[in-house]
């Protein structure tokens, strides 16, 4: 299982968030076709771009809680003061792919920032 877990600014479009996902896959040696799915925190689960995305790529998307994404902040690998601030995590991305992946996943590597959208990647296991 590779999830993507995702962050972005209000109204991030398809194109944005499908350019940090294919950065993220590239960055990790992995395809498309590796993607299991798409995490998100539940606070934008009414995002277009992200729902476009899903939709276009056939993935699930699962929503995280802010309980969830917080228990997964010590696993964490970057640490945004903004994204602290706003949301009291070190990382959305990064704890929304943990989130959804599970207790013993783990991050194929740092996010990825691309303009408006945050991309991190978590795997059930450290090798794909």
């Amino acid at each position: 299982m590779i999830v993507a877990g995702i962050g972005c600014r209000k109204g991030a479009t398809a194109t944005e968030i499908d350019a940090a996902i294919d950065a993220a896959l590239q960055e990790a040696g992995l395809t498309p076709e590796n993607l299991t799915s798409l995490a998100t925190s539940d606070g934008k689960g009414s995002e277009q771009g992200l729902l476009d995305v899903a939709a276009a790529r056939g993935l699930q998307i699962t929503l995280v809680k802010p309980a969830a994404l917080q228990a997964a902040g010590p696993r964490t690998k970057s640490f945004s003061p903004r994204v602290n601030e706003m949301f009291g995590v070190p990382s959305v991305a990064e704890g929304a792919a943990l989130a959804a992946a599970g207790p013993d996943a783990a991050l194929l590597a740092p996010r990825i920032v691309l303009g408006p959208v945050t991309c991190a990647l978590a795997s059930t296991t450290r090798e794909p």
